[in-house]
């Protein structure tokens, strides 16, 4: 049975991981006959919006702590995850992965990603194991890969800008779809940066996760 480890950033879109699109990977992950476990940075959130209105709020929450909703508890800190123990990595995304697991929300192509999340997202990269990065998460590829690897974050032109900025060769697509990096294993779909929908989401995410156990 394959592993994977999926690494989420909190819970909620706007702030966190993107709820629709981790539990659609979990679920194609276990329909697939995979293995999963969760993992998360255990570190406050950039900050916490209410999802109904927008606004920011005073209270603070810890990535780790929200993310084990999403994984009903099943999930482990992110700095206990060896890359030597599964077969391949999946992040979905949400703006989380912009605001707490690296800081492209507010600085962009010049962003830094979390320290413990780089480490990750290499160890994979340098073992040459498949990884899959879901909506805005393949802002990071470019920061885990040598210059010239492939994403898409869909269509998005400012996002895609950045995306070569940062060292990455972007290709536009459909939401259906996903684009494949065969030389570095690393495949991304655009999911919710395009979807209009759940079930749009679910078809690119569900082309990744086969992909990523066939990988």
């Amino acid at each position: 049975m394959k592993k994977v480890a999926v690494i989420l950033s909190g819970c909620g879109v706007y702030d966190g991981a993107e709820i629709h699109e981790a539990v659609l990977c979990l679920l194609h992950l276990a329909r697939q006959g995979a293995h999963y476990q969760c993992f998360a940075p255990d570190k406050p959130q950039h900050h916490v919006l209410d999802h109904r209105t927008g606004a920011e709020s005073s209270e603070q929450r810890n990535v780790l702590t929200e993310a084990a909703r999403i994984a009903r508890g099943d999930i482990q800190p992110l700095s206990e995850l060896d890359a030597g123990n599964f077969d391949a990595l999946l992040l979905p995304g949400g703006f989380g992965v912009a605001k707490n697991l690296s800081n492209f929300a507010v600085e962009g192509a010049g962003c830094e990603v979390d320290s413990q999340v780089l480490a990750a997202c290499g160890a994979f990269a340098q073992a040459r194991k498949p990884a899959g990065y879901c909506c805005i998460a393949p802002v990071l590829i470019p920061k885990v890969y040598p210059a010239g690897v492939k994403g898409t974050i869909g269509t998005d032109a400012a996002t895609a800008e950045a995306f070569i900025a940062m060292g990455g060769e972007h290709i536009g697509c459909a939401v259906t779809d996903v684009v494949e990096d065969e030389h570095y294993k690393v495949i991304s779909t655009p999911a919710y940066m395009l979807a209009q929908s759940i079930t749009e989401a679910d078809t690119g995410i569900g082309k990744l996760v086969k992909r990523l156990l066939e990988m």
